[in-house]
């Protein structure tokens, strides 16, 4: 028998033949496999069914859920890192405005050799000087007890206006050894450097002290530890906000007895700890530096005797 005859069918879009069948045909419009053509069910045309088609409301719908899932999940984030950042506020409350602020930085190094040297400090502004102008640096120094600062040295530099230096220390031995000495301090009033548009400079001659001898290293370590940088200005800048710790009193200057409030200013410094190494004698060479030393003092005794009695015009 020949099948009754279907209506006229229509073309599939991109496939170049057979009828386009209903869901009584056993395929669901709608439903595509990967050739792009619709999926033919093999079952029954009275028992197939087609799965309902999504709607564009419910793709949109779907849409806005996720959009508002995405929303709370950024804004529960967002409190959560605002929570923190309250929490931690006692803890940094001066990092962000720090944040801002230009770092001022300390160095010093020791100059010449041998047992007489300079001490060299260089402080550098990340501001211009220019806005520096009405400020005065002081620097505060420590002196170990290896080493020492000579006052009359100090006083005849600033006669020759060299440096703006001061001892504070009151009590002060100079020949006393380091063993028997005691820490003193020095004020240094700096001075802008010529090569540096925002640096300051000063300038202090050291010597070292005579040390105890050792059983074998022949060399002693001493540690010159970072000075206190005391800050005076006529007015406020932002450099004073951002990194005074304290206030200070201390001379205006050195050819002055009024006393300014200073700031003691937090700085970064190049090096944690300025170190220098001393030659120092040995124990087991005691005996012999001894006789040597009295043999050579009796002996220039006995020629200067010989000198005096010999050209000398004695009258009674």
């Amino acid at each position: 028998m020949v099948a009754p005859r279907q209506g006229p069918a229509s073309q599939e879009p991109g496939v170049t033949g057979g009828p386009r069948v209903g869901a009584q045909a056993g395929f669901c419009p709608g439903h595509r496999g990967r050739w792009g053509y619709a999926l033919r069910a093999q079952v029954p045309p009275v028992t197939a069914a087609c799965p309902a088609r999504p709607s564009r409301a419910s793709g949109s719908g779907v849409l806005a859920a996720s959009a508002v899932a995405w929303l709370l999940l950024w804004a529960a984030g967002l409190v959560g890192r605002l929570a923190a950042d309250i929490s931690d506020a006692p803890f940094s409350a001066g990092k962000g405005v720090r944040a801002t602020c230009s770092e001022i930085i300390l160095r010093q190094e020791f100059l010449k050799d041998g047992f007489h040297r300079d001490l060299l400090i260089k402080v550098k502004f990340g501001e211009s000087i220019e806005d520096l102008q009405t400020c005065r640096l002081l620097i505060k120094h420590y002196i170990p007890t290896g080493l020492f600062v000579d006052p009359y040295e100090l006083a005849s530099l600033r006669e020759r206006n060299i440096t703006e230096a001061v001892m504070v220390s009151e009590s002060f031995n100079l020949e006393a050894p380091s063993y028997l000495s005691t820490e003193s301090a020095v004020l240094i009033y700096a001075r802008q450097d010529a090569q540096c548009i925002d640096c300051f400079q000063a300038f202090l001659p050291v010597h070292y002290r005579y040390h105890r001898p050792h059983k074998k290293d022949g060399d002693t370590l001493i540690v010159v530890n970072n000075p206190d940088l005391l800050m005076h200005c006529d007015q406020e800048f932002p450099i004073l906000k951002c990194w005074a710790q304290s206030e200070v009193a201390a001379p205006c200057s050195l050819k002055s007895e009024e006393i300014c409030q200073w700031k003691n200013m937090q700085y970064k410094s190049i090096l944690k700890n300025l170190t220098v190494q001393v030659p120092v004698g040995l124990t087991i060479h005691t005996s012999l530096v001894c006789s040597v030393t009295l043999l050579i003092t009796v002996l220039c005794s006995t020629l200067i005797l010989l000198a005096v009695f010999k050209y000398g015009h004695f009258s009674l």
